[in-house]
């Protein structure tokens, strides 16, 4: 039975290639997710992961399908985009959700053009969607090495990320620009991810991975490093769930990933101890 379950994987080197993508993305984008939900800039990361879309278009455009300069031109605008509506929300009265909802459409329509103008439906529905199957030795090196340098960053940086999130004024205090600084850091960081996941989920479904495991694990647990780490526990058996489901009922692999996390979600927003509905133990507040 459990030969039967793990057969693709054992078979197929291209299934063990996604998995290991899968999984080293999951290790690194699954925290990001938490942060954003934290600061309360959950469609955020799905307005920027549609920012990256005219830099990759414009790397693909230039150089075809290689990785490092559609990856390069993906990390430039993405960050570029975020920057300029921080900028938006603190130089005029509107919030920065609004400002990262007009730059989003924008990119994501022009990426579309750009891609328009000399690739074909396959290379716009690759971008967007990704090819997860495809999954070569340069991705694989290309994703370990942006998986390995976030969580490198955010240990570096754990105690100021988590202080900007939750008492920015603290960090004023000490540095008029601090808090500035790190908000630069964790975006830059949540852009090179994203930059990273478009390669296998495409630039639509790797917030669905970041995103939907962090919600999960947010009605569970309340204690970041728990919170944290069952994050990532649930993006990686979303991913590995997700591309059996793919390989045995001959559907999409990013879309059955995300399926899969869809799943955990709706469970956790059901019967999570902490935020759910129903919650299988009820919390007991404490007698004074």
């Amino acid at each position: 039975m459990t030969h039967a379950f793990f057969d693709a994987f054992i078979a197929f080197g291209f299934m063990r290639r996604s998995l290991v993508a899968c999984l080293a993305l999951s290790l690194s984008i699954t925290p990001l997710g938490v942060f954003l939900l934290l600061r309360r800039m959950s469609l955020a990361g799905d307005a920027l992961s549609h920012a990256v879309l005219p830099g990759v278009a414009v790397g693909y455009l230039l150089c075809g399908m290689s990785l490092l300069a559609m990856g390069a031109g993906g990390f430039i605008v993405g960050l570029l985009v975020a920057l300029l509506s921080g900028w938006v929300s603190t130089t005029t009265s509107l919030p920065e959700d609004a400002s990262f909802a007009g730059f989003y459409l924008s990119s994501l329509a022009l990426g579309v053009t750009l891609v328009s103008l000399r690739g074909s439906g396959v290379d716009l529905l690759h971008l967007l969607f990704g090819s997860l199957l495809a999954v070569d030795n340069s991705s694989l090196m290309f994703i370990g090495v942006i998986a390995s340098a976030t969580l490198l960053i955010l240990g570096w940086g754990y105690r100021a990320l988590v202080t900007e999130a939750f008492d920015a004024p603290f960090l004023q205090v000490r540095s008029r620009h601090l808090p500035r600084l790190i908000h630069a850091l964790f975006l830059g960081l949540l852009v090179m991810n994203l930059v990273a996941g478009f390669q296998i989920l495409g630039t639509l479904m790797t917030v669905g991975l970041m995103m939907l495991p962090a919600i999960a694990a947010r009605c569970w647990a309340n204690r970041l490093p728990w919170m944290l780490a069952l994050a990532v526990v649930i993006g990686m058996v979303s991913a590995l769930l997700g591309l059996i489901w793919s390989w045995y009922q001959s559907l999409p692999a990013g879309p059955a990933i995300v399926l899969t996390a869809t799943f955990f979600f709706f469970v956790s927003v059901l019967f999570g101890t902490e935020k759910g509905i129903f919650p299988l133990v009820k919390r007991v507040k404490p007698t004074r």
